[in-house]
């Protein structure tokens, strides 16, 4: 399991063609759900159903500070009131410390990871940004810690490893991981363990073999397939949707103030997410009502129509 054996790796999948099919929609608690998560929801719900597989629901609350009391409720009411119908019970990451532990002490003992002692200020001052807008780490702690500095934070040792893999939307996609991302924290300087180590064992424990998600996750994708192979985990099927964005270009979020979900109208939002993914109905075959939504989405469903664009615009009601 070590870290450095990785060269210029592209993934196998763990699962087989469409098989044995597995899915999961892990929405933040961090606000009301709005038409940016919906359509995540929506395009991971259906692809699902419409291939006969499982749908789990699973709350990524572990970086509890950001988290709103009472949300995590607030978006299963949501789903809830437009018809969405998961498996099984809500799994809870900040229930699930204990999982990540173990991961964490085996990427440990396998020499996979390392203390470092590095401040924010030290870290902002080293100059470059990763492929997503992060903080380029400097290595300036990897062989050893500078005499006299506890450690704050653990990072993953990142080898210079080219990971690929072929998305179902976006297509094949790549990176090289130690120019792109460096090496990358796994346990935050707070005690809380990262979204990049928690989503991996979380996706493993559960079994899920097909991921249908927005597109702003699809440069953290190479470093959840690195996690995957040193923890021997199977690569799930990757599928990243556009993402929604408002006029001025910005993602919907909380951070945005994007409008949540009306749900006194939920065929007509059902009907907006749809168009959204760029689906479209067959004729004579558009429903009337929500509970007719449903069946017909899943039977007409075709993840190949997706835009394989990273973004685009929200219906104006939606912003």
């Amino acid at each position: 399991m070590n870290a450095g054996n990785l060269e210029n790796t592209k993934p196998s999948s763990g699962v087989t063609a469409r098989s044995r099919y597995r899915g999961r929609f892990a929405p933040s608690p961090t606000g009301a759900l709005h038409f940016g998560s919906l359509v995540a929801a929506l395009g991971s719900c259906l692809d699902a159903r419409a291939n006969k597989g499982e749908w789990l629901v699973r709350m990524d609350d572990i970086d509890v500070p950001r988290c709103v009391p009472g949300a995590a409720e607030q978006i299963l009411d949501t789903l809830r009131a437009l018809g969405f119908v998961w498996d099984g019970e809500v799994v809870y990451q900040s229930r699930r410390t204990d999982a990540y532990r173990a991961a964490f002490e085996r990427l440990t003992e396998a020499g996979c990871i390392f203390p470092c002692a590095c401040t924010r200020r030290q870290l902002a001052s080293s100059g470059g940004t990763t492929i997503d807008g992060g903080q380029l780490y400097d290595g300036r702690c990897r062989d050893s810690l500078p005499p006299g500095e506890p450690p704050r934070a653990w990072r993953l040792r990142v080898p210079a490893a080219e990971i690929a893999f072929d998305d179902a939307i976006q297509g094949m996609l790549s990176q090289q991981l130690q120019r792109d991302v460096g090496d990358f924290v796994v346990l935050r300087a707070d005690g809380l363990f990262a979204y990049q180590l928690a989503v991996v064992v979380d996706d493993g424990e559960q079994g899920i073999s097909h991921i249908v998600r927005g597109a702003d996750l699809v440069d953290s994708t190479p470093r959840q397939v690195l996690l995957q192979q040193l923890l021997g985990l199977p690569t799930p099927w990757y599928a990243h949707l556009p993402v929604a964005i408002d006029g001025a270009g910005q993602k919907l979020s909380k951070q945005t103030l994007a409008t949540p979900i009306d749900v006194k109208q939920p065929l007509t939002t059902m009907m907006a997410a749809w168009s959204f993914l760029g689906q479209s109905w067959q004729q004579g075959h558009e429903p009337d009502s929500l509970e007719a939504f449903w069946p017909e989405a899943i039977r007409q469903w075709q993840i190949k129509r997706v835009p394989n664009q990273r973004q685009l615009s929200a219906p104006d009601y939606s912003r």
